[in-house]
């Protein structure tokens, strides 16, 4: 039985998207991957979205948005706000069309991702950088299209865009080896998201379509358990492609009764698995595109001898980031710790810690200490990694036994974000 969810009409545009994007967009591989398919017993393939031209496929939804537009409309300019992907894609369709483009983005964006949108764009774009936030970005896009009668490009929450991510779920279906039994997609806004399970709903409605979100911006999973969306107070930026505080209207309605499960993924996950897809496939993707691989271990059992399908959504990664995501990955994996530690302010003092209190194979990583003349104890921050998480308890017992230990800085996030 077909699930509740958009009309045939909607199919057909998907393909009348397709039609308009195949001079212009990469057909990305679906690949099978080896060394998960062995690890989790399955034929996990890998749908390639970050080989497209952008590296990412917004490039889909923005160029399909674009070329719907009647002249009039596009002579007018078009606008968007945007942190990074949506940007370039705009960026690119306004240098393929011909088309003048303002795109507003955040302060903060590195600065790799503002030479990529001013490179795709060309002498046809302008780049404004305003507020601290993708929000504020926004607000000021929406009032430049108010005092310009431009054309805002929405980044998720528009037919065109849904049905140009759509073809993505085409080309899966035109390229998978047999019935496609689970699929694994990255949601922010829900575009994409919304145009899979528009094409899947109708050819190949037996396949479960998984939505995955970062644990910190959840605003799918939020909307699915209030039944509309809502807006979360306060999300976490780090998966910047999928950090959403509130999904659209349309792409809520298009995913809620299609979508099988909602998976939140914490941001250590997220950056073992970038770390893991680069040393071991060596595959770069960046925080977002790494979302579906990593709800994997959750549907270990669910999926063994099942063919399965994760979209890599894009891997648009700051070569800068790459510190943090170890970290992150190694304070996931409970290998990497900080501590206070109370030092006696003697000669050998230190000396005794590394001797009698760590083990052969801790290793200091962070030490941040100032000696006071006038105090018989200091006390210094000291970071430590393991080489197994077994370690940390031994850690901890010896830290106290010779009277060092004076506070654990783990679990406070204020501290831990001074670290980090």
């Amino acid at each position: 039985m077909m699930k509740e969810g958009v009309s045939s009409s909607v199919l057909e545009n998907v393909y009348k998207a397709e039609e308009r994007l195949k001079n212009v967009v990469v057909k990305t591989p679906l690949a099978v991957n080896n060394n998960l398919s062995a690890i989790y017993g399955a034929n996990i393939n890998f749908k390639r979205e970050d080989l497209q031209r952008v590296r990412s496929y917004k490039i889909r939804g923005a160029y399909n948005k674009m070329a719907t537009m009647s002249g009039d409309e596009l002579s007018k300019g078009v606008v968007c706000a945007s942190a990074g992907n949506h940007a370039q894609g705009v960026a690119f369709a306004c240098q393929k069309m011909k088309v003048k483009g303002t795109i507003f983005m955040p302060l903060p964006t590195p600065g790799q991702k503002l030479e990529q949108v001013k490179m795709f764009g060309g002498g046809y774009i302008d780049v404004i950088l305003y507020g601290d936030t993708f929000d504020a970005a926004k607000d000021a896009a929406m009032r430049f299209c108010k005092d310009h009668n431009s054309v805002f490009i929405h980044p998720f929450d528009d037919p065109a865009i849904i049905e140009g991510q759509a073809t993505t779920a085409l080309e899966i279906l035109e390229q998978a080896e047999g019935v496609v039994d689970y699929l694994f997609v990255p949601i922010g806004g829900g575009g994409l998201a919304a145009g899979i399970c528009t094409v899947f709903q109708h050819l190949s409605p037996q396949t479960k379509i998984i939505g995955v979100e970062p644990s910190a911006a959840a605003s799918m999973k939020k909307a699915l358990e209030k039944g509309k969306p809502v807006l979360l107070e306060k999300i976490s930026r780090f998966v910047d492609g999928a950090a959403v505080q509130q999904v659209g209207d349309l792409t809520f309605e298009r995913c809620k009764n299609i979508l099988y499960d909602m998976a939140a993924v914490d941001e250590g996950l997220v950056c073992e698995t970038i770390l893991s897809l680069y040393n071991k496939d060596a595959i770069v993707v960046e925080p977002a595109g790494a979302l579906s691989v990593a709800a994997l271990e959750k549907y270990r059992e669910e999926i063994k001898g099942k063919n399965v399908v994760c979209i890599i959504s894009g891997s648009n990664n700051d070569i800068t980031r790459m510190e943090e995501i170890k970290e992150k990955a190694l304070l996931y994996a409970g290998l990497k710790h900080y501590f206070l530690v109370r030092f006696p302010q003697r000669p050998g003092a230190l000396k005794t810690f590394v001797m009698d209190v760590l083990g052969p194979d801790d290793d200091i990583t962070y030490f941040e200490y100032t000696q006071k003349n006038s105090k018989e104890k200091g006390i210094a921050v000291v970071g430590i990694a393991l080489k197994q998480n077994k370690d940390f308890t031994p850690l901890i017992d010896k830290m106290k036994q010779y009277d060092f230990f004076v506070n654990y800085l783990n679990n406070d996030p204020s501290l831990m974000n001074l670290l980090i």
